[in-house]
């Protein structure tokens, strides 16, 4: 379908990667992987054609379309919304109006002549391409990938100049979407969408007819939609049959192979260097001496590459506050006609983890601007608690930055005494490595002065932070990074993100914005808040059904009667022979597994024992098999946890539903 061969690609003295050669089938859900900075950006314009390779080719079929979707950089005017997303069927148009002019010409041309019969044939050719565009369903098409995405009905007619930087993304994400390309090239697509026009992203995307390669941080999305993983690092590309977590899991298994093969090398070279060195002076050994040292300058070296250096930022220690951080009391916020919300009751409390959704224009920076007292509300009351050190990060933070100060300067100054030794470090973890701390912040691109200005809000002692979308520009090693800091943060903090991977071992609320509705709380994190939602769509109930229940819950129940003795030994007797009935087969399959896991944790660790041998490690026959071997007994021991963890719990159920009996 599309080929890659042998290309290579580099910047000055740098080399991306190198006789990089793969092949991408219809319908294939492809992830590039790897840290920013390490190609997949640049493969990704190379195969869109927006960058040439230095070296190698990439070829596709004819008539073969791929449709290419950047990070940023889009910027759209002079044509109305509807006009732009109806552009995308520019290429049926053309096609009706060639239809059109080779049909006249039919009319002047003898019906026997070679132009006549080849009038005919294209004619043909262009129906059977017409035929993929019905002209019934183009309008449809455009409404429900327009509304799909966020967009109201209202926004139809008004000119795209007129749209924010991630509006525009979307306005070009649609256009892609309605041309259906074959192959589909997604950049970072999630960043500027809300957690609803994401939701639709991710199910448009699992029945899109053609192929997609995507590069994301949204670990979720790639764990739910790709079946193939390409990573990059340090020159080199991967590839590995399976989604994002497979990937982390094999490469890790590769590594230990590696390592355990390059020490088993490591010790037969220095064997063999003995041997050289002992014996090259003895005439009757001379000649096997001579013959290992050749030997010795043959073998091809295996080379272990240090991973990136992970730092583990640490928050400055907040200063003590109140418990209460920050109060709103029956607020309300109206824009002119518009309100956004009214009489809200709100309070976040020192130690809080609260995560802010909801789809874009529903309230949420209002909220943030009103929960840190940037905004008055129209009505009601903003408090800030006592002693509460609020750090807020936004995206137009960004652009407050000094476009003449170095970041390294831009961080030195607000950084806190005991993070100031250590700046160029964290700045490291938010991939700002070696030189790139000097850049003024006037070059640097959107994403980066963005990442500048969260930085330089990290670094300040704070006991109450507010985080705008803070992971859009980031790799998922710096989120990894933020992330394990806000695990050990003391302080309270909200957090505006659709991030479900990043946000769900961090957050313990989610509080709901809806347009024309009251802002709702949910007492857990984003995939606790997602099932509620989905059992509150799936649960629509007869009014009358709830109005019978709510009249039987009020009515006084009749005092149950007292039974004798013998009857409740006869209870007795019963539950406890229900409860031999039903627990018995799962203690029985408990125990079994239990044996089972046993079994396959000693077949593992044997399997390691033998794959560092020498001699496994030698043969790469045997180290292959030993391999897939190691990776079928953890997929085994895998399935065995997880059956283990099951039936755990639900004997744990059925004890507490059917109780011991003395």
């Amino acid at each position: 379908m599309l080929s890659v061969k042998n290309l290579r690609v580099e910047f000055g003295a740098r080399v991306l990667f190198q006789d990089l050669s793969f092949t991408v089938n219809a319908k294939e859900r492809i992830a590039f992987a790897g840290h920013n900075g390490a190609g997949k950006s640049t493969l990704m314009k190379c195969i869109g054609n927006v960058i040439a390779p230095n070296a190698g080719e990439i070829t596709k079929p004819k008539d073969f379309r791929i449709g290419y979707l950047p990070q940023e950089g889009i910027h759209i005017s002079g044509i109305s919304l509807w006009d732009e997303a109806s552009s995308a069927f520019s290429e049926a148009t053309e096609l009706q109006t060639q239809i059109d002019l080779l049909s006249d010409s039919l009319q002047t041309l003898d019906s026997k002549s070679p132009e006549y019969i080849k009038a005919l044939e294209d004619i043909g050719e262009m129906e059977l391409k017409l035929d993929h565009f019905d002209p019934n369903t183009i309008k449809p098409k455009i409404e429900s990938v327009l509304t799909g995405l966020g967009f109201q009905r209202s926004d139809f007619t008004r000119d795209c100049s007129e749209f924010s930087g991630g509006w525009q993304m979307r306005i070009a994400m649609a256009k892609l979407f309605l041309q259906e390309p074959e192959v589909l090239l997604l950049d970072e697509p999630t960043n500027h969408l809300d957690i609803d026009s994401q939701t639709w992203v991710e199910q448009y995307l699992f029945s899109y007819p053609g192929a997609i390669i995507i590069i994301s941080h949204d670990l979720a999305l790639l764990d739910a939609l790709t079946t193939r993983t390409i990573a990059f690092s340090h020159g080199r590309a991967e590839e590995y049959a399976g989604n994002y977590s497979f990937y982390l899991t094999e490469s890790k298994l590769r590594k230990e192979i590696l390592i355990k093969q390059y020490e088993s090398q490591k010790r037969e070279i220095e064997k063999t260097k003995q041997f050289i060195e002992r014996f090259r002076a003895k005439a009757s050994k001379a000649s096997q001496a001579q013959s290992r040292l050749k030997q010795l300058e043959k073998v091809e070296l295996i080379e272990i590459e240090q991973d990136d250096a992970v730092m583990n930022f640490v928050f400055p220690s907040p200063p003590p506050c109140a418990q209460s951080v920050a109060k709103l009391e029956g607020a309300s916020k109206v824009y002119g006609d518009l309100s956004v919300f009214s009489d809200f009751d709100f309070e976040i409390e020192r130690g809080e983890r609260i995560a802010i959704v909801g789809p874009n224009g529903a309230g949420k920076s209002t909220f943030c601007r009103l929960i840190t007292g940037q905004e008055e509300p129209t009505g009601g009351e903003f408090t800030l608690g006592a002693k509460s050190a609020l750090s807020f990060f936004s995206q137009n933070h960004a652009d407050e930055l000094d476009p003449d100060q170095t970041v390294l300067e831009t961080v030195n100054a607000v950084a806190s005494r005991e993070n100031a030794p250590i700046v160029r470090n964290i700045l490291g973890c938010f991939l700002f490595r070696g030189d790139d701390v000097f850049k003024k912040i006037g070059v640097l691109s959107g994403g980066e002065r963005s990442r500048v200005a969260l930085v330089s809000m990290l670094v300040q002692p704070a006991n109450y932070l507010i985080l705008d979308e803070p992971t859009n520009h980031l790799d998922v090693q710096s989120q990894e990074v933020l992330q394990n800091a806000l695990k050990d943060y003391p302080g309270a903090y909200i957090i505006v993100s659709h991030n479900r991977s990043f946000l769900d071992p961090i957050v313990t609320k989610t509080l709901e914005f809806r347009p024309g509705e009251a802002p709702k709380l949910y007492h857990g994190n984003i995939s606790y808040y997602l099932d509620k939602k989905e059992e509150e769509n799936n649960t629509q109930k007869p009014v009358k059904a709830q109005l019978t229940r709510q009249v039987a819950i009020s009515q006084p129940q009749a005092p149950a009667n007292k039974i004798s003795k013998k009857e409740q030994r006869k209870r007795d007797a019963e539950i406890r022979q229900k409860r031999q009935q039903v627990l018995a087969p799962l203690q029985k399959e408990f125990s079994q597994l239990e044996e089972t896991i046993a079994k396959l944790e000693a077949a593992q660790s044997t399997l390691t024992e033998h794959m560092s041998l020498p001699e496994t490690a030698a043969d790469s026959n045997k180290m292959q098999e030993a391999s897939q071997a190691y990776t079928a007994l953890s997929s085994q021991l895998e399935t065995a946890y997880s059956r283990w963890e099951t039936i755990s719990d639900e004997i744990e159920r059925l004890e507490k539903q059917f109780p011991a009996t003395s």
